[in-house]
């Protein structure tokens, strides 16, 4: 079961959102065996690495959901968080239930449009068969175009031209470069190569500009799609990789007055939003200067966990220091490359460390449940 740290019963941590950042949160609690309450929309954690190639792999989605009652049993609740009451100390969700806390810690994440992220209040069962449904879509499309050449637009369109070679695959991205740009100039222009070796065809310094009248992530045949240059390109699927931004629907009215520009909470060096000590965010809602990772996410979880005991122990809290930058960039099954701190690295590493799997054997483990086959 863990270690157990005797707390009175005043004590129950609230966590909001279970991602990376969330179930980590969850676990290390879980160990101590302080009471808490993890809550998210789904009834399953989200191992959203693989998302993508959910989405045209037929039988894969069913690796990339973990049932959360089964890992944490009474200490999690589906539902969303539709206030924050500081007074009270509680959250209330849609369903009108309270959860009192005396601690709270947000891990909302970040939103964005399907395929990649998939925030809505929905059961495990009805996720998987949602991305069955996107891989029979792009089954059908001889033509598909991604729009949007970050991180997530770049492994989307490896994704379809590795599981379908003969299909007409099309990225158009408003920069020139590819990929986040926290990424070494080498590593985006590998990017680039590896893409025009698979056979994309890349449209770069282009905008979309008729993306409201297309439909998205459906079989439609001979759309066209007219960028801001008057580029115009028929395809039959258009698939959205763009608009990643933080999820601040749970907390944006109560810390108003904490939010930085991009809707992340302003917090301290202990995680701690900014004026309150019991009150933590984590992952991407915390306005951190590094990129939005998984893996950070559940390095901030272990600072704010620890934090949370230090304080109810009386030991000093633990500071945060931003990392290093460890990129892994998948390009389909047989490919990747990426970067460790500020040094290339090559294909076949990144293949052998992500690519194969994209991580989802290690989510199953750290949620101790069986992956199925």
């Amino acid at each position: 079961m863990g270690s157990k740290l005797s707390v009175d019963d005043s004590v129950r941590v609230v966590i909001v959102g279970g991602g990376f950042g969330g179930i980590e949160a969850a676990l290390q609690l879980q160990y101590w065996q302080i009471p808490f309450v993890l809550v998210d929309m789904r009834d399953a954690f989200h191992h959203n690495v693989a998302a993508l190639r959910a989405s045209v792999q037929s039988g894969f989605a069913k690796k990339t959901f973990i049932s959360f009652s089964t890992t944490f049993k009474d200490s999690f609740r589906q539902g969303k968080v539709v206030g924050i009451d500081l007074e009270k100390h509680h959250v209330l969700l849609n369903d009108g239930e309270e959860l009192s806390f005396s601690h709270l810690i947000l891990a909302t994440g970040s939103d964005g449009p399907f395929p990649g992220k998939f925030n809505r209040l929905i059961d495990m069962k009805a996720a998987i068969q949602t991305y069955e449904d996107m891989v029979k879509e792009v089954q059908k499309a001889p033509r598909i175009v991604i729009v949007g050449g970050g991180s997530a637009g770049v492994e989307m369109a490896a994704e379809v031209k590795t599981k379908f070679p003969a299909k007409e695959v099309t990225l158009i991205h408003s920069k020139i470069a590819l990929a986040d740009v926290e990424l070494l100039p080498r590593v985006r222009e590998e990017v680039k190569e590896t893409l025009i070796q698979e056979g994309v065809h890349l449209v770069l310094g282009e905008r979309v500009a008729n993306l409201d009248m297309l439909t998205l992530n459906q079989f439609k045949e001979n759309m066209v799609v007219r960028t801001h240059t008057g580029t115009e390109i028929a395809t039959d699927m258009v698939i959205l990789c763009t608009g990643i931004k933080v999820n601040s629907a749970a907390y944006s009215r109560t810390f108003s007055n904490k939010l930085a520009n991009n809707g992340a909470l302003k917090v301290n060096e202990h995680l701690q939003v900014e004026g309150y000590s019991n009150i933590y965010a984590i992952g991407d809602c915390a306005d951190v200067r590094e990129p939005k990772m998984a893996y950070h996410a559940a390095l901030h979880a272990d600072v704010a966990v620890t934090n949370i005991i230090n304080t109810l122990t009386h030991k000093p809290l633990k500071v945060y220091q931003p990392g290093s930058l460890t990129f892994l960039i998948s390009m389909g099954t047989n490919d990747g490359v990426g970067q460790i701190n500020e040094f290339y690295v090559g294909h076949c590493l990144v293949t052998a460390v992500k690519s194969k799997n994209l991580f989802v054997s290690k989510s199953w483990k750290k949620m101790n449940q069986c992956m199925p086959p």
